[in-house]
């Protein structure tokens, strides 16, 4: 079960992650945000215990809030459409985050514990992810080496962070609270 589960995450999140992007590079990025708030409300609605899940999601966009910006503040990426406020991440942006923090518990789970292996991974995977969404015109990176460097060491921290924030906010296979006593 845990496999099929996996399985439909990694599929809906690959969806999610081209709608995000082609849309914004087509300046309809409200069709991304649409399409990620519904795979949150089913997540949400999917879990166990949704407050764990749902306070790691706000978590996860906040601390994304602040990196982004300062990424775009420092000129290292341009986002030409979406961006309700100039230096500021667009909201498409955001919900990218969104449905990454949905796949922390369920996709990324196997790497609590392995945080050489979770920095690897987030200095590889992060940095192409923002490099494909550049090559789909949905950013623009000025200076493509150094953004890709920051982005590397940025993501080989963000990765092991996020993994561990979201053992504390496991709301996918964690018990129900016990009814208490009359």
């Amino acid at each position: 079960m845990r496999s099929h589960r996996a399985l439909l995450y990694a599929l809906a999140g690959q969806a999610g992650w081209f709608v995000c992007v082609l849309s914004a590079a087509r300046d309809a990025a409200w069709v991304g945000i649409v399409f990620v708030a519904m795979q949150l409300a089913c997540h949400l609605w999917l879990v166990r215990r949704p407050h764990p899940e749902l306070r790691l999601v706000l978590a996860v966009v906040a601390a994304a809030a602040v990196w982004e910006t300062l990424l775009i503040r420092a000129g290292l990426i341009a986002y030409p459409h979406g961006a309700l406020w100039p230096g500021f991440v667009p909201p498409w942006l955001l919900a990218l985050w969104v449905l990454f923090a949905i796949q922390l518990n369920v996709l990324f789970r196997w790497l609590r514990g392995r945080w050489g292996l979770a920095m690897t991974l987030g200095a590889i995977a992060g940095p192409l992810s923002f490099r494909a969404g550049a090559a789909l015109g949905a950013a623009h990176l000025p200076h493509p080496t150094l953004t890709m460097g920051i982005l590397a060491i940025g993501w080989a921290l963000w990765m092991p962070t996020l993994v561990w924030m979201s053992a504390r906010s496991d709301g996918i296979d964690a018990p129900p609270s016990a009814p208490s006593a009359p």
